[in-house]
């Protein structure tokens, strides 16, 4: 078993009007390993200036993670089976919505569109790469802990 921590804090600012709503949501995550982000609501949600566009929202944030998760479950997998693999690059995207009217929205879905560079001598074809794809969304703790339906529309090519 693993354990992981994050700290996320928020200060009210001076002239905020907090009980009339008009306060900063701007706050900051802090991770055991020393790295320190700017969290935000999303605009989306919440007009500026009571949130940061520049700042991570918990909606990207999720979506970073499904996406990391998978590349990295990914590059094992490819390293795994002889692969070498040269870049990946995602340039993922979420959709966020209520499936029932009057309900909460909720992530529905994530569209992963990795950009894979392979190299080397051992050359993939589309039914190796789908099958990494695979084995990478089976091995993802991530994948495993949401209910967001997760698709991959990426596309490689080898050099």
């Amino acid at each position: 078993m693993s354990r992981y921590s994050a700290r996320i804090t928020w200060q009210q600012s001076d002239g905020d009007a907090f009980t009339a709503q008009r306060y900063s949501r701007v706050h900051r995550w802090r991770f055991d390993g020393g790295a320190e982000i700017p969290g935000s609501p999303s605009p989306h949600a919440v007009r500026a200036p009571y949130s940061d566009a520049a700042a991570v929202d918990p909606e990207e944030a999720l979506l970073a993670a499904i996406s990391s998760c998978h590349m990295l479950c990914f590059l094992y997998a490819a390293a795994r089976a002889g692969y070498d693999i040269l870049s990946y690059d995602d340039a993922a995207e979420a959709v966020l919505e209520a499936t029932t009217p009057g309900t909460t929205p909720w992530m529905t879905r994530a569209i992963l569109k990795p950009s894979i560079r392979f190299t080397g001598t051992k050359r993939p074809d589309d039914a190796a790469v789908a099958a990494l794809h695979e084995a990478a969304h089976g091995d993802c703790y991530i994948a495993h802990s949401v209910k967001t339906a997760i698709q991959v529309a990426g596309s490689w090519d080898h050099i």
